[in-house]
């Protein structure tokens, strides 16, 4: 069995705000409807919110695990009166004829070997338990995975197992190139019953051909024509989703120009970002005699100059 300090000193079914009872699905919903309510990208410099995303993170590590919450429930049920101690407002704990309870600097896991015959302490081998190590591996994903999330599997290869072994991930959506995403409980398992390590994974992102981010935000150009940037249009814009969204040019767009359409862009954390919409205006490179001669007649009654004051400018 595998405990924690902690968890004799704090209610996590209180922190999630769920009954003991609870099922495993109505804990899961909960701990979501809080996550996005407390996520850090939603709560931006602010700790408090930061710390209680924090707790309700580990309160669900523990109750959203079947086997682990058992364990928790044992350890709580138990609790400090398993070794004649007293639990009530302000004790320091002690035994029930009111002495203080001293330690004597022993370890918590001598704690737990009391309380469940050895199973939480040495092992009856005589072999102190040992956390099995962590894992590193990278994982490729596409941009639009990236974007939406994934659910996939890895296979594993491990000195202390005789086969690969296939892990299930859950990769967050939102999540970015290189980003490392740690799985619990994933890793090289423990010695002597000790916990498991956890699998830590990089993600490798593609590159997309068309849009590109800045962190929730996606980017995007598109090309216009110089009449469109001149007189101003509406244009369609591709969206990730596979959608399109119409933009609005003024008349007299500039090229490089930089244009957001609200809420477009990674849906993840809460908010979702926005998508920038550069626009390039491209010059055509053959012209009709048609063509030409109207774009000589508009040089001949144009008189601004975009150079008007550029030299004068560069004086000082």
């Amino acid at each position: 069995m595998s405990a924690q300090r902690e968890w004799f000193e704090k209610d996590y079914y209180a922190v999630l705000g769920v009954a003991k009872t609870a099922t495993d699905k109505e804990i899961t919903k909960t701990y979501r409807k809080l996550a996005r309510k407390y996520h850090p990208d939603a709560n931006p410099n602010n700790a408090a919110a930061e710390e209680k995303f924090k707790e309700i993170s580990a309160a669900y590590d523990v109750l959203g695990d079947e086997k682990r919450r058992k364990e928790y429930d044992e350890v709580r049920r138990a609790g400090p009166s398993a070794f004649g101690m007293h639990g009530g407002p302000g004790a320091q704990g002690g035994f029930s004829g009111g002495q203080p309870f001293d330690m004597g600097g022993a370890d918590i896991s001598d704690l737990i070997s009391q309380m469940f015959g050895g199973r939480g302490g040495r092992s009856r081998n005589g072999v102190d338990p040992r956390r099995g190590s962590d894992l590193e591996a990278s994982l490729e994903i596409s941009f639009i995975d990236a974007i939406n999330g994934l659910t996939t599997s890895l296979r594993l290869s491990t000195e202390g197992e005789k086969t690969p072994r296939e892990v299930k991930v859950r990769i967050p959506a939102g999540v970015d190139n290189g980003q490392r995403i740690r799985i619990k409980g994933r890793g090289e398992k423990g010695r002597s019953g000790g916990p498991s390590g956890d699998l830590l994974i990089t993600c490798n992102v593609a590159p997309h051909g068309v849009f590109g981010r800045e962190g929730k935000n996606l980017t995007v150009t598109m090309p216009i024509t110089f009449t469109e940037a001149a007189l101003g249009a509406n244009i369609e814009v591709p969206t990730v989703d596979g959608s399109t969204v119409t933009l609005r040019l003024k008349p007299g767009t500039q090229a490089g120009s930089r244009h957001r359409v609200k809420s477009k862009g990674i849906n993840a954390g809460g908010s979702a970002g926005d998508l920038i919409v550069t626009v390039d205006v491209v010059v055509p490179r053959d012209l009709t005699d048609k063509q030409r001669r109207l774009v000589e007649q508009l040089a001949e009654i144009s008189h601004d100059s975009p150079r008007k004051n550029f030299f004068s400018n560069a004086k000082h």
